[in-house]
């Protein structure tokens, strides 16, 4: 466990700080939590209700942004992230962004967070200056208040109150959303979900008691993709959980190879209220 990390995370079940002992990690009232041999630490409180990602998905993840295909998406949050002490991941999968940011911004340490055991498996060890927890973001987050300096939210759940907490005063949240063109080539042939065309609003109202906007970018590439990497690519997805195996895999031979596929994304910035009546509870 990354002690430059430690120091910002707080006890699930009292809220108090950690410190680690005996190869775990415990808080003045006794409660302890096992560093797993990967690295990462099981902070969830209580009964996790969901898993997350399967192992599938989580290697799907890692063998299609290994390849380079999202790393623009990466260099758009190193160059918005403000470098300061601490940047934490909500959903952060195999810390593929977070590993960016942090090359980006050598003073930083990184937080990974994220309720799939795989993902966070990878995550303690996408870099030497990051560490993983597992935890439902959904839940309150297991750090001290206003701990972050910035906080990354890719494709990911958004726990408006949680985050506002967590943030310090003047912090950024980072939240990279599809756009409606997002693998728009592939949504058809392959029968994917589609996405929301009401979208991007949805998700600034979802945050609009917590957060200003201040800054918004639409960040698209063009990718050349074998047949391997589309699979992949709807294998690490949401459409994983919805498509037969057998089917897609019928669908996918039936396109040219290599098949050209639009990657497009929206990255907002917003920066907390600082109105003391913010609400302060939690999803």
């Amino acid at each position: 466990m990354n002690r430059d990390v430690l120091r910002y995370l707080r006890c699930p079940n009292c809220t108090l700080g950690l410190a680690v002992a005996d190869g775990a990690v415990r808080c003045p009232r006794g409660h302890t939590f096992d560093v797993a041999r990967q690295g990462y630490v099981n902070l969830a409180a209580g009964r996790v209700t969901h898993a997350g990602d399967t192992a599938q998905m989580v290697a799907a993840r890692a063998s299609f942004l290994s390849a380079g295909h999202f790393d623009f998406i990466s260099a758009a949050l190193a160059s918005a992230t403000p470098g300061s002490d601490l940047v934490v991941d909500a959903g952060a999968g195999t810390g593929h962004h977070l590993a960016a940011v942090l090359d980006a911004h050598p003073q930083m340490a990184g937080l990974a967070l994220d309720i799939s055991k795989p993902a966070v498996r990878r995550a303690a060890r996408a870099h030497p200056r990051a560490a993983a927890a597992l935890c439902d973001t959904w839940q309150r987050l297991p750090l001290a208040d206003h701990a972050a300096d910035a906080l990354l939210d890719v494709f990911a759940p958004r726990n408006g109150a949680e985050f506002h907490r967590v943030l310090r005063p003047g912090g950024t949240l980072l939240v990279v959303t599809p756009t409606t063109g997002h693998l728009a080539e592939l949504i058809g042939p392959l029968g994917l979900l589609t996405v929301d065309a009401e979208k991007r609003d949805r998700v600034a109202a979802s945050l609009s008691a917590w957060f200003v906007p201040v800054q918004e970018q639409r960040l698209e590439r063009s990718m050349r993709l074998t047949h391997a990497e589309v699979n992949a690519l709807v294998g690490m997805g949401p459409s994983a959980w919805h498509t037969d195996p057998q089917a897609l895999a019928a669908r996918i031979a039936a396109l040219p190879s290599p098949t050209t596929v639009t990657a497009s994304v929206h990255l907002r910035l917003f920066t907390p209220r600082s109105c003391s009546c913010v609400p302060r509870n939690t999803p």
